[in-house]
């Protein structure tokens, strides 16, 4: 079967004097029968050229299976009068939300078996609301206060609309589900009569907050807050000592927050601080004032304290001149905040490493910083270990959860008491059927062109060692700020028993370093992500982690980019690479302002539109615009068609022009193209679905790596086998 061929229709486009020739700029109407075509055309190309892996795909999906727990239990967590968590049943896709009283377990109820409570009450099970849709996911569900009524949104397409679903606990009774095609976020009343959510404008914006008042139809809705500014999109919450329904405004380096009252939901919003071009801030209400973590003083965030008397600041020109609290220094990028009743809790990040800190309440009557205790560090081990702060909704909490895992430890959850500065394990993810003692993680440091030096984060088996003959796979993101942090996974396991090392390149574009380390990878400076990236991939070769000849890429959205430009640049380097919903027409879309999110990042990759400099810099890297007539990596691609942050045009117009100009034989190094047609860009929903994807894409990409998938590691056998 020979690979597909899309239609060619050359068409111009000039753009500050330059001329661009795009043959596949037709793929843009995405309701041409072409495109569906040839999108199916690729699907039955891909699925004849991979079937010989499908006893690996098989063999992998098992092991998957064979090392979850399938019959699991979240930690519960204390709110009101109520143990909340999820839970999942082995033969069902989904979680089910539920909660037990207080009354029948005054202890957090026991996790051992992962079967539910004495007393539980099922809030929501996904398994049953999911029925009917191929695409389920649930992107909101609020109890409300009086705990009478549970309101939740799901989208069921992957185009990230949602509909708004609102039921009675006690009977579960739908009691409205008028509310259609909404943000992903929401908040109650607090009388708990009406929902503040968020409306959509035609390019997928959340732009408007509206109060809806449960039971009456959405015309009756009230406008709570529009955002004008195409830059900017809303999000709702709740406060944690739910007086306050929190209103934030975001672009990709403003924030502008609102806070109504949670029993006047209707009433104006208060806005916090003037909005001030570059300030990011969260806001949540505390020691009789706010506590304010933002970056107007200090590129890694400082925490201060705002009086109330300064609420409505509209009209005060110094609304940014925070009371510092000085509890982190310049160089901790502050993470994350907590606030509770006895505490302050901030998670950091330092040097590439997880820090915590708590800030102790010495006097619960003060009002502000005289509040506030004597800051005090909590050791975190490990430069690979990962830090979250899990979930403690109860303002009254003494403890707060803490998860820590890395590529070879798989989440624990603790409880850390802040009086007595203990850890408690609260649960450890198991793993069965899996030897954990035998992987090994390590840091290595790259050193990029311009000298800077760049982490990488290295798993692989006991069995492997540097000494040039290891198949491996880097992975890469490198935009918006996001780190890519060594989590665990259990997927992951089928690569590393076949002698991957697996590696992260924290290249720059991310804060693995700190917010600096963000600015030097976007906008003018992005082409660093790109050289970061390939000095990993060189140091990888030539301190003998991976095969010079067995080295792949891997990377999803932004990241497709960072390896669509990687292979342009050197596609020697690389023997396959994975590209996922890959935004690698980024010049084309940054040129068409009418294309959700194009406007918003703008603050990420530039003007090419207004900015002649802007258009030059994208043009230079942009993987669609720069595909070379010469040898590529196989090249593996996949996404999905209901993708609004990455239309399939991309990856499809993408695809078709390296099949033009690669010029590799197709039998060796072929170009894989597969389009899920139900899902957005998360991929396909369901657990199961998620492990067939997984278990497919692995197994492609050790063919593609020339590796033999089918050959795992055993005690007395080879690391790997792996081909020519």
């Amino acid at each position: 079967m020979r690979p597909p061929r899309a239609p060619r229709e050359p068409v111009a486009r000039i753009t500050h004097g330059d001329t661009v020739i795009d043959e596949y700029s037709w793929m843009a109407d995405r309701d041409d029968p072409r495109l569906a075509a040839y999108l199916e055309a690729e699907n039955a190309y891909a699925a004849h050229r991979t079937a010989p892996v499908a006893p690996l795909v098989e063999e992998i999906y098992g092991e998957i299976a064979e090392r979850t727990v399938e019959t699991d239990l979240t930690v519960p967590v204390k709110h009101a009068q109520w143990w909340y968590y999820s839970r999942t049943v082995a033969g069902l896709a989904y979680p089910i939300h539920a909660r037990v009283p207080l009354a029948l377990a005054a202890d957090r109820p026991d996790l051992t078996d992962g079967n539910p409570p004495t007393g539980e009450e099922i809030l929501l099970d996904e398994n049953v609301a999911a029925e009917g849709s191929e695409y389920f996911a649930l992107a909101a569900c609020e109890v409300s206060p009086d705990g009478r009524y549970l309101a939740w949104a799901a989208d069921r397409t992957g185009d990230e609309r949602c509909d708004v679903v609102v039921i009675e606990l006690a009977t579960g009774a739908v009691l409205d589900d008028s509310v259609r095609g909404a943000g992903e976020t929401l908040a109650w009343s607090g009388d708990s009569t009406a929902i503040v959510y968020t409306r959509l404008d035609e390019g997928w914006r959340p732009h408007e907050a509206w109060h809806h008042r449960i039971g009456m139809p959405p015309h009756d809705d009230v406008l709570v807050l529009a955002e004008p500014d195409c830059r900017f999109y809303l999000s709702v919450g709740m406060s944690k000592d739910e007086r306050w329904i929190v209103v934030a405004s975001s672009s990709k380096t403003t924030t502008r927050v609102w806070l109504c009252d949670a029993t006047r939901p209707r009433s104006r919003p208060h806005l916090i601080a003037p909005s001030q071009e570059g300030v990011l801030m969260d806001v949540e209400p505390y020691a009789g004032g706010l506590l304010v973590t933002h970056n107007a003083h200090r590129r890694n965030f400082e925490i201060s304290w705002l009086p109330w008397p300064s609420l409505d600041a509209e009209d005060t020109e110094n609304a940014l001149a925070f009371s510092a609290l000085g509890w982190t220094a310049p160089d901790e990028l502050v993470v994350g905040v907590e606030a509770y009743a006895g505490s302050v809790v901030i998670a950091l990040r330092s040097g590439g490493r997880p820090g915590l800190r708590v800030v102790p309440i010495d006097d619960p009557d003060a009002i502000g910083p005289a509040a506030f205790g004597t800051p005090h560090d909590v050791a975190v081990a490990g430069e690979t270990t990962v830090l979250t702060l899990g979930s403690t909704p109860d303002p009254t909490s003494t403890t707060v959860q803490v998860v820590l895992e890395s590529m070879v430890r798989p989440a624990a959850v603790y409880d850390y008491d802040v009086t007595s500065r203990s850890f408690t394990l609260i649960k450890q993810r198991v793993v069965p059927n899996y030897d954990l003692g035998k992987l090994r993680e390590r840091r290595l440091w790259a050193v990029a062109p311009d000298g800077a030096r760049v982490p990488v984060s290295l798993v692989y088996h006991e069995r492997v060692s540097p000494d040039g003959s290891a198949p491996g796979l880097l992975l890469g993101y490198g935009a918006y700020g996001i780190p890519t942090d060594p989590y665990f996974s259990v997927a992951r396991l089928s690569l590393l028993d076949r002698g991957v090392v697996v590696a992260i390149a924290h290249v720059r574009g991310g804060t693995e370093l700190g917010w600096d380390w963000y600015e030097s990878g976007r906008r003018a400076a992005k082409a660093t992500t790109f050289t970061d990236f390939l000095a990993c991939a060189d140091l990888l070769v030539d301190s003998g982690w991976a095969s010079t000849n067995h080295l792949a890429a891997e990377g999803g959205s932004a990241g497709g980019l960072l390896v669509g430009a990687a292979i342009n640049a050197r596609p020697e380097r690389f023997r396959a690479v994975h590209a996922q919903v890959p935004f690698v027409d980024v010049l084309t879309t940054m040129l068409d302002p009418s294309l959700p999110l194009t406007v918003t990042e703008q603050d990420e990759w530039g003007d090419p539109i207004g900015d002649p400099t802007a258009y030059a810099l994208l043009r230079s890297y942009a993987p669609y615009d720069n595909i070379r007539e010469t040898d590529y990596p196989a090249i593996l691609v996949t996404t999905n068609l209901n993708d609004t942050r990455v239309f399939v045009t991309e990856p499809a117009k993408w695809v078709a022009r390296l099949r033009d100009r690669v010029t590799d034989d197709e039998a060796c190094r072929p170009i894989i193209f597969r389009t899920d047609l139900s899902s957005g860009h998360a991929g396909r929903s369901g657990r199961y679905q998620v492990w067939e994807d997984a278990a497919w894409e692995w197994a492609v990409l050790l063919d593609l790596m020339g590796v033999d998938g089918l050959n795992t590691l055993k005690p007395g056998g080879p690391a790997q086998r792996v081909q020519g």
